[in-house]
């Protein structure tokens, strides 16, 4: 026959053993306790050269004699803008020994089905060898530089607009030197104001209205 052992008994006999216990329970509960998760950091514009790239190293997968047919900033209401920078940009690159031209992105937000976060490339199309095409070694001007070169030429537009996007593209439309074109606006076709700097040197070009 088992004997039962009254409670009060236990707690007389061995009160240090279930402190003990107790305290390793305690112990072992706050170790199990699951990490907090840190909160997602926002996402932060970038530079058009940190962009650019970061679409040119495995777009020489695709051809090594990759060259930039133009580049241009897009603007996200989801991302804080910050003067010289954007949240997602676009390039042409084109391979003259392919006759290929193939667009690339890369943007720092998921802002839509076509505008993924993060590198990717469009489907190769033909290209018949329009355009003035460049090396990306032509450039070296980022756009936080053309930016702070343009806003000289600019302060009274500026000014006057603080609240406007800005969108710098990249190409070569006169002459034979990239330049960076810094524009008041989401676009050349609802700008009626903007500033060409040369990409190569960081000089001012001109003003265009």
């Amino acid at each position: 026959m088992v004997r039962s052992v009254p409670l009060h008994w236990i707690l007389t006999t061995y009160p240090t053993s279930l402190g003990l216990a107790a305290a390793l329970l305690l112990s072992a509960c706050a170790f199990t306790e699951p990490p907090k998760k840190e909160a997602a950091k926002p996402a932060e514009p970038v530079t058009g050269l940190h962009a650019l790239y970061q679409m040119y190293t495995p777009a020489r997968a695709w051809a090594q004699d990759l060259q930039i047919l133009r580049y241009s900033s897009i603007d996200l209401s989801e991302v804080p803008r910050q003067a010289g920078k954007a949240p997602a940009w676009q390039v042409v690159f084109v391979s003259p020994s392919l006759a290929k031209a193939r667009p690339w992105t890369f943007s720092v937000y998921e802002a839509s089905v076509t505008l993924h976060q993060g590198i990717f490339p469009e489907s190769p199309q033909d290209w018949s060898g329009g355009g003035k095409p460049f090396p990306i070694q032509a450039v070296r001007i980022d756009t936080d530089s053309a930016w702070e070169t343009a806003l000289k030429h600019a302060k009274d537009y500026a000014s006057k607009n603080p609240n406007m996007p800005i969108t710098y593209t990249l190409a070569i439309d006169e002459g034979t030197a990239p330049q960076w074109r810094v524009i008041w606006g989401r676009g050349v076709g609802e700008s009626s104001f903007s500033v060409l700097i040369d990409a190569t040197t960081g000089d001012f070009v001109r003003v265009l209205h």
